[in-house]
């Protein structure tokens, strides 16, 4: 049988980047069979009845694929569930009663656009710079025409895990992209396509990193932590491997 909750929800408000924000708080009966987004949905439904301005958040896929739906829950990227986004989460991880605190990512470059919704098209602009392989275009070639080691295999698939939601700038405190920038990096340079242009993928791909204004990472280790994809800081190491090669090498961008 399932219970309902009298929750109430302290959102934040903003009208663009340009205003200033305010957090607001909202009643709303959610069921505990909900996702978090059914509720804000529902929340919506109750203020746009009341001629009010519904709630902007992002989402798309609302299966944990699309990295959208991005927001901070009680201080908590994607809110309090390991290893779940925030379609994911469901209200049965919170109790009659709470006072649940959503706010946007808080990174000088993921500026808010409305209320929940970022500006996240800074991880746009670091995959133009280099996350990619150079071949000819034509008929893709066999799955199986070129042997890859397993282990080598499942490194690679583990980092191409990542959505590119941004949790990991949001819950760093130098607002780092590493993690995010690391994974695209390893996906693509564990693989014998991607390996020849590791290096040089590494220096572009950093480059535009520190040019859309993401901190340096001081290995706190809260990217991991809070990563819906349990993407590793593995893959940062292996990012300033390539890069380290890629400056002692001579190598041009």
């Amino acid at each position: 049988m399932s219970a309902d909750m009298n929750l109430k929800i302290k959102v934040w408000r903003q009208k663009n980047n340009k205003a200033s924000g305010s957090f607001e708080t909202y009643p709303v009966v959610a069921n505990e069979h909900m996702s978090f987004l059914e509720m804000l949905d529902v929340l919506n439904e109750g203020l746009v009845n009341q001629k009010k301005e519904p709630i902007a958040f992002e989402h798309d896929c609302r299966e944990g694929i699309c990295g959208t739906c991005s927001m901070v829950i009680n201080g908590q990227p994607h809110g309090p569930s390991s290893g779940t986004t925030t379609c994911q989460l469901h209200m049965r991880h919170f109790k009659d009663g709470d006072i649940i605190v959503v706010e946007p990512y808080r990174a000088s470059a993921f500026p808010v656009l409305k209320d929940l919704a970022v500006d996240r098209s800074a991880f746009d602009r670091i995959i133009q710079a280099g996350g990619y392989i150079s071949v000819n275009a034509g008929q893709a070639p066999d799955g199986n025409a070129i042997p890859i080691e397993k282990g080598r295999a499942g490194q690679s698939f583990e980092a191409a895990a990542c959505i590119g939601c941004g949790a990991c700038v949001a819950a760093c405190p130098n607002g780092s992209a590493m993690l995010f920038t690391s994974a695209k990096i390893a996906h693509l340079g564990h693989l014998p396509q991607g390996e020849v242009e590791s290096n040089k993928r590494a220096q572009a791909m950093v480059a535009q990193m520190d040019k859309e204004g993401f901190g340096m990472c001081s290995n706190i280790g809260a990217c991991e932590a809070e990563c819906p994809k349990e993407i590793k800081l593995e893959n940062i190491a292996f990012m300033n491997r390539s890069y380290l090669k890629a400056v002692f090498s001579g190598e041009e961008v």
